[in-house]
Order: C-alpha cells, then structure tokens, then sequence
C-alpha cells in the first residue's frame, strides 16, 4: 500500500521558538514496521517551515496515497491542526483512507469520531503492531473488529475494539530512521540531533500525568542493543545529541547502569538529555560519573511544585529535601539540571509565589521552566479539577505554556507577572550568570548560554501573545462543561495487558 505518514506543524513555543527541529519519533517507529511489511512509505515532516496549509494539501495529493497517517507528538495542542488538515485532504483526496493515532485520540476517539467524519480510523494506544495489523485488514478485506486497539464507525455506530496487547519487546519493532533527512534535525545550540527512547512508562503514580496509562507499565530495550543504535546513529549519520523521549529512563539502577556502560564501551563523544525524577538520581549518587562519562549532559527533572502539601495532593511522591539534593549531586557531576515548576495546581495567592521564589533559590537549579497545569480528561486531576473554570477555549494553546483554568483569587494578568518575574530572578542571578559565562566546565556553559538565547526569546514571545495575541474569555465553561465527563477510567484498561 502507498502510505504518507504526516507530521503535522505545530504552533507550541517549543516547536517555534527553539529554530531547530527534532524528528517525528512516534511517527518514524510506525514507519519502520510499515516499512519492513513491504508498504511504500513517505513521511513529510511540516514542521519544517512550518509549511501553509495549502503546501501540505498540495504535498499530500503530489504523492497521491491510498493512506495517511496523521498525528503529533503533542497531540491535545496538535488536536485542532489535525482536524483542519484532515478536513481539507478529505476535500482533494475523498477516497483517501485517514488513520489518526496519539494520546489525545487515544482516549477521545468517540468524540473524534462523532464530530470529524473525515476521519476513518482511530489507533488507540501504542501503534506499531496496530497500524500494520490495520492496513493489512484494510488490504485483505479481512473482519476490522478482529484488529484489537482501534476505532472506527460502521453503520453510523462507533465500534471500539479490544485495547491492543501491550508490546513487551521494545527491539522487536525498528525505527524507520531512512524516511528522513537526519542532517536537517538539530537542537541544543546547532547540534545534529534526534529523538530516541530507552524505556516506556512509568511505574509512579502522579495524577495528573496524561502518559501513565497510555504507555502503561514501564519496559525498557536492551542496553547492549540501544547502545548499538545510538553508536551507528553517531558514526553513520552523524548525530551528536540524543534527546531521551522517555517518562523516566532511570527507572531501575541496574539497567539504567548497564546502559551507560554500554555507552561508555562504544567510546563516542556525544550529549544525552533527557527528564528523570529527582529521587532516582540521589539513590545513583555512586554510579552518577556513569551518567557523565555516558555523555549526559542535562536532565529535566519534573518537580511540579515546591509545597509539600500540593506535592502528597498530586500524588507526586516525592520531596523537597530530595529535589535540592538532586540538583546538587548533578552538579558535583558537572550534569546541568532543568527543574519545571507548575504554577496552579492550586488555587493561588500573592504569598505563595513569593514562598515558591524563596523555595526554588534555595533549590538552585541550573535552569528552571514554568508550566502551567494542563487538566487531561483520563487522568484523576480532572475530577479535582472539573469545577474550575476554562479560560482558554483554543485548544492549540493547551500546551502547558498557557493558562488553561481560572484561578479565584488572582487575575491571569498578574499570575503571568509573577510567574516571569520567578523565571527572570532565578536566570539572572549571579549564580546562573557565572554558569552561564565563566564556569569551568564547557559542556555546562555551553548548555547554560544556549538556554539563556531561547529564554529571552520565549520571555519576548510569551509577553507579546500574553497582552496582544492570546484571547482569554472570563467567564468561560468549567472544565466539565468544555470537555465532559471524567474518563479516569479509561485510563485503566490500556495499562494492562489484554492478552
């Protein structure tokens, strides 16, 4: 079957501001299988650009496929592109077979499927074994019910098929790195670079995670075999920098330990950054060298909030304490840390960002990046948060860089205030001024001035849209009335395994 797989572009700060690219990982681990299956593949990437509408449709029917497969990596703020783009294939190519894959369709199908006809196919929940299991149904005219992990109508009727088998060898399915251009990708300061994954999952609890039950328990590739991958990346392709896709690849020490060795023993010079969570890196406090020699140069490390209270409340499962004994060790280790801060999980007051300064400076991240809470409609946060009230109907903008839900005893305006004041003090300060320029040790500067350029220009970004180009409503839905009922649990079913 001829298939184009899309990547659609996408309006989020960190696809526009960086002016680098990272490849479509998700979609490029469906094209490998598509591949070997014997199909004929594309991918057209229309971040770069980003292309016009007009330019995607106009691509899209100069390949001519039987197939697209559509989706994005962000896919809640992806949702409406997606929806636009289908709309208008569907109008060049009506007998186009539209197939839509990613979190937010994974769990929204019904809604999906009732509102956008031009949508044929919904795959729901991890997709190489379900694509190709799909077309080959498609192409043999074999019973679509018997193809487990899907949604699709029939009859004017929604059918929703078993949730797919979790897929428990991650190397049995290969990355079609071959669809695209490696030498155009880059991050990190012009460094050639790509999206690659260890491990799927996480095993922790945090409820307002829209990840947990989509890519259920965790599971990681062979260290030996990933290695292999990254070396060959490395030395064929010229890759330089690996951006860890993963919820929490440190998940178990000893494998997590065998990967860096495994890495060390391919003797490259290369970058890895990647997220992880602060107590796992103060229990590898003796192995934290591994991780530097491996060539981990900066982690993310997701500590939500500074108030331990707000932090049992989401079920983070962490603590304070641990979060600035994390930052530490990193940085005996000369390992940049990128600590996030959500700023509304609860409702908020001015004394509350004045102790989440004082908590964060005693912290001292090398890097720090506010979010705001994004509700997910399958995870347990949206029943806290169902009454609060949506400021932001554009969905393109649910991106965690946008208030999303009303707060009660504080404007937006002067939340935002806060929140770049918090940002400005913390990468202004003399410390992150001396990191930035003077320090010793040159990966770190390196990492330090790159993330100092993209800050001014997101805070210029940010400010322009907040005041002149966001429209907010006041009195907008609740969060139930925008979106509907909880589907908490949905999120069940696809964290088990069904065969």
């Amino acid at each position: 079957m001829r298939i184009l797989i899309l990547n659609p572009p996408h309006p989020a700060i960190g696809s526009r501001i960086p002016k680098e690219q990272l490849p479509p990982l998700g979609l490029l681990s469906i094209g490998g299988p598509l591949l070997d299956a014997g199909h004929d593949v594309t991918l057209l990437d229309a971040e770069f650009g980003p292309l016009t509408d007009n330019e995607i449709v106009e691509q899209v029917c100069a390949h001519c496929p039987q197939l697209l497969l559509i989706g994005h990596s962000g896919s809640t703020s992806a949702h409406p592109i997606v929806c636009r783009l289908t709309l208008l294939l569907r109008k060049r190519l009506p007998n186009l077979i539209i197939v839509y894959g990613g979190v937010f369709p994974t769990y929204h199908f019904h809604d999906i499927l009732t509102k956008e006809l031009q949508i044929d196919f919904i795959v729901r929940g991890e997709g190489e074994a379900t694509v190709a299991k799909l077309i080959a149904a498609l192409e043999n005219h074999n019973d679509l019910n018997k193809v487990d992990g899907i949604a699709f109508r029939r009859d004017e009727q929604i059918i929703e098929t078993p949730p797919a088998p979790m897929i428990q060898d991650l190397d049995v399915y290969r990355v079609g790195w071959e669809l695209v251009d490696l030498k155009k990708y880059s991050y990190y300061g012009g460094k050639q670079a790509v999206v690659i994954q260890f491990s799927r999952g996480c095993p922790h609890l945090c409820n307002y995670c829209g990840q947990r039950g989509f890519w259920a328990r965790w599971r990681h590739r062979d260290p030996k075999k990933i290695a292999q991958e990254i070396a060959w990346l490395h030395r064929t392709h010229g890759v330089q920098l690996f951006n860890l896709a993963d919820e929490n690849p440190t998940v178990n020490k000893a494998i997590w330990q065998d990967f860096c060795e495994a890495i060390i023993a391919e003797n490259i010079s290369i970058t890895i950054i990647g997220s992880t969570r602060a107590d796992d890196i103060v229990r590898d406090a003796d192995i934290l060298h591994l991780y530097r020699r491996a060539g981990v140069e900066r982690f993310l490390l997701g500590m939500e909030n500074t108030n331990e209270a707000t932090l049992k409340h989401i079920r983070k499962g962490s603590k304070t304490s641990t979060d600035r004994e994390a930052i530490r060790l990193l940085r005996q280790h000369n390992i940049l840390s990128l600590a996030t801060w959500v700023t509304d999980f609860e409702e908020v007051r001015d004394r509350d960002f004045i102790q989440a300064l004082k908590q964060l400076l005693y912290y001292d991240p090398d890097q720090i990046m506010s979010l705001y809470v994004t509700p997910h409609r399958w995870t347990s946060f949206y029943s806290i948060a169902s009454e609060r009230h949506v400021i932001q109907l554009d969905q393109t903008k649910w991106d965690y860089k946008h208030q999303v839900l009303a707060a009660t005893h504080m404007p937006p305006w002067r939340i935002f205030l806060w929140v770049k004041l918090i940002e400005i003090l913390l990468q202004t300060r003399p410390k992150a001024l001396w990191r930035s320029l003077f320090q010793p040790n040159k990966a770190s500067r390196r990492g330090m001035y790159w993330f100092t350029l993209m800050g001014r220009r997101v805070l210029v970004h940010e400010l322009i849209n907040f005041f002149f180009g966001d429209r907010r409503v006041k009195n907008g839905p609740t969060l139930q009335e925008f979106w509907g009922m909880p589907q908490e649990h949905q999120e069940i079913p696809l964290s088990t395994d069904s065969k």
